[in-house]
């Protein structure tokens, strides 16, 4: 979070990752003029994740820029769940939890490879 660029909202955000290999991957918000196309630290991390090697993300965790643990955005639990898949372990407001639990009955590559089968 400490790298965040949050010139307009000044909500700075960081986000870790442990990658199945060791690595520690990391992101941080991105904003611009236009809201809509600003980047979040989970897309950060993701993007690290594959610029380094790729693998899954096997623990998580997004801070605010007091080190308060956030809540991914639907947006970006789906993001997570593409590239951690159920067994990821996210930080939470309440503790450790399974992908299962931050996005129960998850939409992911399973379900679009089950419709091509049609």
């Amino acid at each position: 979070m400490q790298h965040a660029y949050a010139p307009y909202s000044r909500f700075r955000v960081g986000a870790a990752a442990l990658v199945d290999d060791g690595r520690t991957v990391a992101g941080c918000n991105v904003e611009n003029a236009a809201y809509g196309v600003t980047l979040c630290a989970e897309c950060g991390l993701v993007s690290e994740l594959h610029l380094t090697g790729g693998g899954r993300l096997t623990h998580f965790v997004c801070v605010d820029g007091q080190g308060d643990v956030l809540m991914p955005c639907g947006r970006c639990r789906q993001l997570l769940w593409e590239n951690g898949g159920p067994e990821l372990q996210v930080w939470t407001g309440s503790g450790v939890a399974r992908m299962t639990e931050v996005l129960p009955d998850a939409f992911g590559p399973d379900n679009l490879r089950r419709g091509t089968d049609a």
